[in-house]
């Protein structure tokens, strides 16, 4: 349903190895730890790569004609290249994999830091919109456009939930939430990057309207009266004038006031149907609903990621563009990241990130009481095929020695980590010349 001409899309197609050439910008559809590159989606620079590809033993691959300097080599061409193919390096073993593991620590420990800079920024620009919009605004560009470029130009990023003793649940921020995610959503939506930056835009400032509701409705515990409920309803207009007084561009300020429009009629403040919401707005409907059943404000509430995602498709889907809906859960995996698990081994886990291809076989975190949470384990269930997810677990149900261990957060946030490629590509580089994993 997420159609509008406004929107532009690219595309992909699809190549054989024999056609790879210098020049291609390339997606590897393979988790990280299947390849020997910093980043899953590159533009090629040299032969050698072209043969670390082929030793991969993909049948296809895809490439990005929009970011690509040249074509790909037609089939016939196949003896030419042949020809100039140098030795490919051997299967990747033991010890790269464990180099792997080491990056993988220490990127989720880097997003951490990150994490929090971004959070506290996020928060001051949305605190001091009243006092300061050109401030705010001008913050609120800057978060925007870095998450938005990492989106639209990667689309292997890794997500984390941030679980790390660093964060805590203080900077758990609704609007960062909501941003972070569309913004993943927008990559696999293949929203252009201008609309990607309206899109953040809106999704940080979606609730500022509520700066003009009191406390005493907001924080209000019991269910609101019809006079109450009419006047909080009031956010989403008084949100779009102050986007709009505050110089935001009129397509965010349209967003805000639509946030709380539903496909089906059922939303406020028009009961708007279908598309005559407009297309971000729905993307942005459906991650806030998400988040809200996350990270309620009464935590004890609060869905796992799994719940969340469950009970939108089968109890609200009729509310919200399918498509966005279905590619949500695609992105985020059937386990989002932050979901916390039993193994049918019986050990406890939290999922780190998901594997795109087999969805029910994520990576994960396990509690282990004979290794340090400083360096814990990190397994692929694709590479343990004895060994699956049985349940998906709330904190609270967890014995308290696996708690402090996987340390989970009563508040789920996520975050596109932008440095974690690029260490990678350092630590890998420092592998290659030293021959030896790093302690």
């Amino acid at each position: 349903m997420i159609k509008d001409k406004s929107i532009s899309f690219n595309d992909t197609y699809d190549i054989e190895p024999r056609q790879l050439c210098v020049g291609l910008y390339i997606h590897l559809d393979l988790g990280w730890m299947d390849h020997p590159f910093p980043l899953s989606n590159f533009k090629i620079q040299d032969e050698t790569q072209i043969a670390k590809i082929k030793a991969l033993n993909l049948k296809k691959l895809r490439y990005d004609p929009v970011r690509s300097d040249c074509k790909p080599l037609p089939l016939s061409t196949e003896v030419e290249i042949e020809e100039i193919v140098i030795e490919a390096p051997s299967e990747p073993g033991v010890n790269f994999k464990q180099e792997r593991l080491i990056q993988l620590h220490r990127a989720i420990d880097e997003n951490e830091k990150k994490f929090i800079s971004s959070c506290d920024m996020a928060r001051n620009a949305t605190r001091n919109f009243l006092t300061d919009p050109k401030k705010s605004v001008e913050d609120a560009n800057k978060i925007v456009q870095e998450i938005a470029d990492i989106a639209l130009t990667e689309g292997d990023i890794a997500i984390h939930a941030v679980n790390g003793n660093r964060s805590s649940d203080q900077h758990y921020l609704h609007s960062m939430n909501v941003m972070v995610l569309a913004l993943m959503m927008s990559k696999t939506l293949n929203i252009s990057k201008d609309h990607a930056h309206i899109l953040g835009l809106a999704a940080l400032f979606h609730d500022i309207g509520k700066a003009k509701i009191s406390n005493q409705i907001l924080l209000k515990k019991e269910p609101l009266s019809k006079v109450e409920l009419a006047h909080y309803r009031e956010h989403s207009a008084l949100g779009a004038q102050l986007a709009l007084d505050a110089g935001l561009p009129n397509h965010v300020a349209k967003i805000l006031f639509q946030h709380h429009e539903l496909v089906d009629g059922s939303g406020y403040p028009k009961g708007l149907t279908g598309d005559r919401i407009d297309p971000l707005t729905r993307l942005i409907s459906v991650v806030n609903a998400y988040d809200n059943l996350c990270n309620p404000n009464n935590v004890s509430l609060a869905k796992t990621p799994y719940e969340a995602l469950s009970y939108l498709f089968s109890n609200q889907r009729a509310q919200y563009d399918e498509i966005v809906l279905k590619r949500m859960i695609k992105t985020l995996g059937i386990y989002p990241p932050g979901s916390i698990v039993q193994l049918s081994s019986g050990v406890h886990a939290i999922v780190i990130s998901g594997n795109i291809n087999q969805p029910l076989r994520p990576f994960v975190m396990l509690h282990d009481a004979n290794t340090s949470r400083n360096a814990p384990i990190i397994l692929d269930l694709r590479e343990e095929p004895s060994i699956h997810v049985s349940i998906c677990l709330r904190p609270n149900q967890l014995p308290e020695e696996v708690f402090e261990y996987l340390n989970p957060r009563k508040r789920v946030s996520y975050y596109l980590d932008a440095d974690m490629m690029n260490a990678s590509s350092a630590q890998t580089s420092k592998h290659n010349s030293n021959h030896q994993p790093s302690a």
